[in-house]
C-alpha cells in the first residue's frame, strides 16, 4: 500500500516511530451476495479493501474513495460493522503503525471490478462460502457482514 504524502510528512520527523493510525475497511456485497476482493500487492495475498482516511475525511467517504481507487467498482456505505484497535505492525521498511479500523458493509452500484491502481494484483467476487485463503482479520468481517448482527466493538471493562 503506498504510504498518503500526509504520513510521509510526519514521518519525516518522527521517524519510525509508532504511529496511532485510523483505518477503514470494507465489505462490498453485489446483489448475488458475493464479496469483493483484492490480491494485495504487498503481500500477495487476497484481503477485503481497506486504506487510510485523508486528514478530515469521514471514514465512509474514505469506503468509498478506497473501493473505486483499488477496484473501480463504486459502492454505497450501509452500516458499520466493527471498530477494533489492531495489533500493531512493522512495515519492511522499519515503519511502526497501529491502527483503529472502522470497518463498514456497502453495496456495490456500479463498474466493473478490475485492477485500477497499483496496489492490487488482481480484484474479483467471490461467493462468502468459496472464499480464497485470506488472514483471519478479513474472515471475520466477512462473516460479521453476512450474518447480519449487531456493529461489534471489544467490550469496556470496569472503569
Amino acid at each position: 500500500m503506498p504510504i498518503p504524502d500526509f504520513i510521509r510528512d510526519i514521518r519525516a520527523s518522527a521517524g519510525h516511530q509508532l504511529l496511532w493510525l485510523p483505518g477503514v475497511s470494507v465489505i462490498v456485497l453485489d446483489d448475488a451476495g458475493r464479496v469483493l476482493l483484492g490480491r494485495r500487492a504487498d503481500t500477495g495475498e487476497w484481503s477485503i479493501i481497506g486504506g487510510i482516511p485523508e486528514p478530515g475525511e469521514q471514514p465512509a467517504a474514505a469506503v468509498v474513495r478506497e473501493v473505486y481507487e483499488e477496484t473501480a467498482v463504486y459502492c454505497v456505505p450501509e452500516r458499520v460493522l466493527l471498530v477494533q484497535a489492531l495489533e500493531p505492525v512493522t512495515y519492511p521498511n522499519g515503519d511502526h503503525c497501529q491502527f483503529m479500523d472502522i470497518c463498514f458493509l456497502a453495496r456495490a452500484t456500479g463498474g466493473e471490478a478490475r485492477v485500477n491502481d497499483d496496489e492490487s494484483l488482481e480484484v474479483g467476487w467471490f461467493d462468502p462460502d468459496a472464499l480464497p485463503p485470506m488472514e483471519e482479520f478479513a474472515v471475520t468481517r466477512i462473516k460479521q457482514a453476512t450474518e447480519d448482527g449487531p456493529t461489534w466493538f471489544e467490550g469496556a471493562g470496569k472503569v
